[in-house]
């Protein structure tokens, strides 16, 4: 082998990984969606850090979870994060959903996904309430 075909042969296999490069950074980023979190707390509902949770429709951020009270009073709990950036979700209760406004994805009150560019659903925590204290558990 000559120097000419030397760096030819380097010159395709460079052109070959950055190529994969690009390819692989316009993949739909799901990555968060892959790793299920184990969560058990409780939160104590007379805190006034828990207030919104009082009324129907209002909504908390805590421990990596949107834990949400519907329109109808149940309270329901799901990963915080989008799962196709991280962005953190809200609770839009006029809608009944979790919307995320990095992208636009929005997810029923289970964490299944309504639209993308989502395309995993968010992780869903079960709720139970015994007096004023709410416990988020998997």
């Amino acid at each position: 082998m000559d120097r000419k075909e030397f760096l030819t042969l380097i010159g395709m296999a460079t052109g070959g990984i950055i190529i994969s490069t690009c390819f692989d950074s316009c993949k739909k980023d799901d990555s968060s969606a892959t790793t299920a979190l184990s969560k058990d707390f409780t939160l104590d509902l007379t805190q006034a850090s828990n207030a919104p949770l009082k009324n129907n429709g209002g909504f908390i951020v805590t421990n990596g979870v949107i834990v949400a009270r519907t329109t109808a009073g149940a309270y329901i709990a799901v990963a915080a994060a989008c799962t196709h950036q991280g962005t953190t979700v809200g609770f839009e209760a006029a809608n009944n959903r979790f919307h995320c406004s990095n992208h636009g994805s929005n997810f029923s009150t289970t964490g299944s996904v309504i639209n993308g560019p989502a395309g995993t659903a968010l992780q869903q925590f079960n709720t139970s309430q015994t007096g004023n204290n709410l416990r988020i558990f998997s």
